[in-house]
């Protein structure tokens, strides 16, 4: 082996231990951060997986040991809190009445904030600017503060206590964020996009249902994340405009399990994995949306 080979495999054994000793450094620069993580991961995950295991667990194992002892043999599953749980005459129809709330009303929320969002980021009108940020500034009104006013007009026009106040109560909560998030997204889409469709004679309708919607639904799916689980989970709503109709969502149902099964925690837990399973799902469908269409539309302008 001539000097020059010796030299070369010198200098890329040198090359070599640089690289490794960079990569440790910057690994263990980033190691607090990973460890703030996985803490945080966990604070919310341990007691979520306890909440799911208990709904399996009889109320003699839940009160003689933790959760975590059932992960070894005799494991002891069992399904009774959540057949009891679902042999309660309202839960079926509440869980019913829930979709029927949350699906139709994210619908509308959608469709509208989008609508907006394009001829304020799209279009020109007077005072355009002003209605943004009076819509914008919207989303500091404490809900609270408009139960009673909003509840009156509902029973002036004859729909309170009915599925319809909860769609319009919370398309009217929920629209000022999401027309101002659409909006900031809609408003980073390439102008040459738009303004080639105006070349070619397109109007408004064409160039928001061919052009706009497209490019923006990685927006509006991880909108559909947010709105769906807001409504999903809501129970003031439900609770001011729905009071004791026949028209209760799950959520205004568990809150009486409380009381009507004396708290029982296996009645409880099994309730709350039931309510948690239909947003999980649409969270799952819908993840890969999620964090594109966040940082994208919280950061274009």
């Amino acid at each position: 082996m001539s000097a020059e080979q010796v030299t070369t495999r010198r200098e890329s054994g040198v090359a070599r231990g640089v690289s490794f000793l960079d990569n440790l450094g910057y690994r263990l620069q980033r190691l607090p951060l990973h460890l703030v993580i996985i803490i945080l991961c966990a604070i919310w995950v341990v007691p979520t997986l306890g909440m799911i295991i208990n709904s399996f667990r009889s109320i003699d194992d839940m009160n003689n040991a933790g959760w975590w002892t059932t992960l070894f043999p005799p494991h002891g599953f069992t399904l009774a809190s959540y057949q009891q749980v679902l042999a309660i005459e309202e839960v079926p129809t509440s869980i019913l009445y829930s979709v029927l709330i949350t699906i139709p009303a994210t619908v509308i929320q959608l469709t509208i904030a989008t609508m907006g969002a394009y001829a304020f980021a799209w279009m020109r009108f007077p005072g355009r600017n002003l209605f943004f940020i009076v819509i914008v500034g919207l989303m500091v009104v404490p809900i609270q503060m408009t139960l009673i006013p909003v509840l009156q007009i509902f029973k002036f026009i004859g729909v309170n206590g009915t599925i319809v106040s909860v769609w319009l109560a919370h398309s009217g909560y929920g629209l000022p964020f999401e027309v101002f998030l659409l909006r900031n997204y809609l408003g980073g889409l390439p102008r040459e996009i738009f303004e080639s469709a105006e070349v070619d004679g397109a109007g408004h309708a064409v160039r928001f249902l061919r052009i706009a919607v497209p490019m923006t639904i990685p927006a509006i799916a991880s909108l559909v994340i947010f709105v769906f689980l807001g409504i999903w989970n809501d129970l003031l709503v439900a609770l001011a405009f729905l009071g004791t109709s026949l028209y209760r969502p799950f959520t205004v149902v568990i809150t009486g399990l409380v009381t009507s099964q004396g708290g029982g925690w296996q009645y409880l837990t099994a309730a709350a994995v039931l309510q948690m399973a239909l947003p999980l799902a649409v969270f799952i469908f819908l993840q890969r949306y999620f964090v594109r269409g966040i940082t994208s539309g919280s950061v274009k302008g």
